[in-house]
């Protein structure tokens, strides 16, 4: 992906109920929805619905309502909860959001990204044995916004904390923020809650690393 990656760390595997929470999260936010395998979706996600003004048009649309957390992720309910089928529309902001981990893919990639880590799991208090990865498709400032909301609504359906790699010079700002649990890898590394991620976003000095 051509954006910033955002991480969340998960303690342990995610039920086959909060997985279907999670799916039906996406559904409802995106306006392409494509599952490639369960908990991998490759989706389109205004900014909208994430209550951020993309400024690019004049007639922007209103902050829409999060979160959508309905079980069910038939076409008719999902129009008859929101007043529009969000599969059919086509506003791009591409992302790729995917567990990764044993037993449900990419484990390989999640190995490679998780080796050797104490520093990160003693700020954590538990060894990651899963994690979901939130890649935006594009770089552009509303998208680097994009993907850290979008990060907060899927920890608020899934929980985990956010790993987030920092730019030089923004560790300092960031350890100040609520929902901060740890600064690591010589500055280079913040891991906190969904709440973190908000107050970052309307920080001055945000933005994410691609």
């Amino acid at each position: 992906m051509s954006g910033p990656t955002l991480v969340i760390e998960l303690a342990e595997p995610l039920s086959p109920a909060v997985l279907r929470e999670f799916r039906a999260l996406m559904v409802g936010l995106s306006s392409h929805f494509d599952e490639k395998r369960p908990g991998f979706f490759d989706v389109n996600v205004p900014a909208e619905r994430l209550g951020v003004e993309d400024k690019r048009e004049k007639d922007w649309r209103k902050p829409f309502p999060l979160p959508l957390l309905s079980n069910t992720s038939a076409d008719e309910e999902l129009t008859a909860l929101v007043g529009f089928n969000p599969q059919r529309e086509d506003w791009r902001r591409p992302f790729l959001v995917y567990l990764m981990g044993s037993g449900v893919g990419d484990e390989s990639t999640f190995e490679a990204e998780h080796a050797d880590e104490p520093e990160v799991e003693a700020i954590l208090g538990f060894r990651p044995t899963h994690a979901v990865n939130v890649s935006a498709g594009c770089n552009r400032e509303i998208d680097h916004v994009t993907t850290a909301l979008l990060t907060a609504a899927v920890m608020d359906v899934i929980g985990g904390v956010a790993n987030v790699e920092l730019l030089d010079g923004q560790a300092s700002v960031v350890a100040g923020l609520p929902g901060v649990l740890g600064i690591a890898g010589d500055d280079w590394m913040a891991l906190g809650s969904a709440a973190f991620l908000r107050a970052w976003v309307g920080h001055p000095a945000f933005r994410l690393v691609k």
